[in-house]
């Protein structure tokens, strides 16, 4: 694992070149602490830098930039290649393999480029990498990203520079970047709490999209990236040829989760796994210690608040497996106290708030282990979030309803003779049975009821903000997946699994522990997202996924092979942190501060008056804004850092800003 970083001028190299580079891979050097590395093509006006965190071939002949066995190539790569034994056997029985000089995986994909070229080597692939590649021949820059985007990468032009990096600290600190704030990227966040691809929160800087890759030559305008592995087409195909609801269709999921394991548990150093005893993680752990032969390295965290804390399901599952169990019960000043680094962490606007006890778990496991194998992707893959069962029975519900009667039936939901009623009935009722919260659902409810189709109602239930261009000023909302051409499938749940992966789960969950987990120097694996796994799992029909209100169903099957029902049948937790209470409480000063209208209304981005009435509304109890204050907080708090760079004018200036 490791970061990269570079650029193509368009005058050539100058004077600055090594010193630009060295700031820009000096920036994440938390990516790769173990080694760094430059090379230059002064006459292209090319600079590829790396910085490496050892995990194969801990060698000098696993070094980069790395140059291919006929100098054609050069390359600097950032993940694995899960298959680069396979690929390589290959290469020698086609009797084109060079004389190895070592065993990484990078060694192969550059021989392998050599002889498939790009588009043909990535489909071959089976991994997580984002990587650069520089064509010497053709003076051709080309920027690659794994599948369902576990690594990161960002370019965009600046200044005659077309910059990429790892991430966007990497560009950031070449002098020559100039940008300016995205409005319309951060009506995006406000929606998300992240910023969706191909965008950044940074004009004309851009995420290479998953499964993508994009020729870039110098002088040109970046092109348009291009497609190698359709992921629309796999969940379609999966839809249309579903395999049957068996024993072997389990018992072959099975195999291929095996196979997907024992592919990520290769490693140079120490390996282990995160494990929160849920169903994700501990089907990952399982299948690793039953490969294993000795005892597998586990990892969790707690807190001390119940609602919160899943340390005890871990620590019962770890005893029954037989791991190496090791469990840190962080409190809330370890947790308050990384709030003011979020920024310089996740680099942009980012605030998905179980980016917290992440980080804590990441740094936790660094202490041990520089590889481990997480349970990210299961909830994608087989209908695991309870949002999936609420959003289909409100469906069923909306659409056979009168559009005629929806405004009257808005407007008796927003009352507060109706909210008075429901209050008083509720508090009738027993304890299991009263519904909480009322002020609050009942209005987010009249909300749902001008949507018209589900698609629309979806976007709706996942978003923070409903009007973030009402927030943002000057912004106007871009289009993204949920307004495009949706998928032809008549399964809701099927629906709403296709605009995850394709969303959330890069943009939100991978990116959070791609951050976190870099941010120590841990390389963070992800089985689940295997791209055959994730093919195999698309012709699993939905019936055979969740069934009866019970999610995971395949998952399940093969875990309680390997683990107690009773160990894991629980309900979904999350893995989150009290946002809410800690926003009244320990982070009240902080919140307050950042929130102050003089100071929105002098920045100029943000509109004063909704935010302050929802932080108003908030604290008096009315409703329950803590997710929507976290988002304007983690923009106001990365804003507060990173101001000076929307108005630089000179290298000092940047410089300057990231202080």
């Amino acid at each position: 694992m490791c970061g990269i970083a570079g650029y193509i001028f368009d005058e050539g190299i100058d004077d600055r070149a090594v010193e630009s580079l060295e700031a820009m891979i000096g920036a994440i050097t938390h990516r790769g602490p173990d080694d760094a590395g430059m090379w230059f093509d002064r006459s292209a006006g090319v600079g590829l830098g790396h910085r490496r965190l050892s995990i194969l071939d801990l060698s000098p002949a696993g070094r980069q930039p790395m140059v291919s066995a006929s100098g054609r190539y050069v390359i600097v790569f950032n993940g694995e290649i899960y298959n680069h034994a396979e690929l390589r056997r290959e290469l020698e029985r086609s009797g084109v393999a060079p004389e190895w000089r070592g065993h990484s995986d990078t060694e192969v994909l550059l021989a392998a480029l050599e002889h498939w070229a790009i588009a043909e080597t990535l489909r071959r692939s089976n991994g997580m990498f984002a990587f650069a590649l520089w064509d010497r021949h053709n003076r051709a820059l080309y920027l690659a990203r794994d599948r369902l985007g576990e690594k990161p990468l960002y370019y965009g032009r600046t200044s005659g520079y077309l910059l990429f990096g790892s991430e966007l600290k990497a560009l950031r600190a070449h002098p020559a970047f100039r940008s300016k704030l995205d409005r319309d990227a951060l009506a995006l966040y406000l929606r998300h709490n992240y910023v969706p691809s191909p965008w950044t929160i940074w004009r004309g800087i851009h995420k290479l999209p998953p499964a993508h890759y994009l020729e870039v030559r110098r002088g040109t305008a970046a092109g348009t990236p291009e497609c190698y592995w359709d992921f629309r087409a796999v969940a379609e195909g999966g839809a249309r040829d579903p395999l049957p609801d068996s024993g072997e269709s389990i018992a072959g999921l099975e195999a291929l989760m095996r196979n997907a394991v024992a592919m990520r548990m290769e490693a140079d150093v120490p390996l282990g796994a995160f494990l929160s005893g849920g169903i994700d993680s501990s089907t990952i752990v399982a299948l690793m210690q039953a490969q294993s032969s000795r005892k597998v390295r586990t990892f969790s965290i707690g807190f001390k608040e119940d609602a919160f804390n899943e340390a005890n399901f871990a620590a019962a599952v770890a005893r029954h497996l037989g791991t190496d169990h090791t469990e840190l019960y962080v409190s809330a000043d370890d947790a308050l106290a990384l709030v003011p680094r979020l920024p310089e962490i996740w680099d942009e606007p980012f605030s998905d708030s179980s980016q917290l006890p992440t980080y804590l778990l990441c740094q936790l496991t660094r202490r041990s282990v520089t590889v481990s194998l997480s349970g990210d992707g299961g909830d994608e893959l087989f209908a695991g979030y309870g949002r999936y069962a609420l959003t289909a029975r409100m469906w069923r519900f909306l659409a056979p309803l009168p559009r005629r009667l929806r405004p009257f039936m808005a407007m008796l939901l927003r009352s507060s003779r109706t909210a008075a009623v429901l209050r008083g009935v509720s508090a009738l009722l027993p304890g299991s049975l009263e519904v909480e919260h009322l002020a609050d659902r009942l209005p987010k409810a009249a909300e749902l009821l001008d949507v018209d189709s589900f698609s629309s109602l979806y976007r709706r239930m996942i978003s923070h903000w409903k009007q973030p261009s009402q927030i943002v000023l000057n912004a106007s909302e871009p289009d993204t997946v949920f307004v495009d051409a949706a998928p032809p499938f008549t399964d809701l749940t099927q629906f709403m699994m296709y605009w995850d992966t394709l969303t959330y789960l890069p943009d939100d969950v991978l990116t959070k522990v791609d951050r976190a987990s870099m941010a120590v120097s841990l390389e963070a694996r992800v089985p689940f997202l295997d791209h055959r796994l994730v093919e195999y799992a698309w012709r699993l029909p939905p019936h055979a996924k969740v069934r009866g209100g019970e999610t995971k169903l395949p998952l399940r099957r093969i875990l309680y092979r390997y683990v107690p029902r009773h160990l894991v049948d629980r309900p979904k937790m999350g893995f989150g942190v009290p946002i809410q209470q800690w926003l009244t409480g320990p982070l009240r000063e902080w919140a307050e501060s950042l929130l102050n209208a003089q100071r929105m209304r002098e920045d100029g981005v943000l509109d004063a008056a909704p935010v302050v009435r929802a932080w108003e509304e908030f604290k008096s109890g009315k409703r329950r804004w803590h997710a929507q204050i976290w988002d304007i907080l983690m923009f106001q708090a990365w804003w507060e850092r990173n101001r000076g760079l929307s108005l630089a004018t000179s290298s000092e200036a940047i410089r300057g800003s990231q202080g």
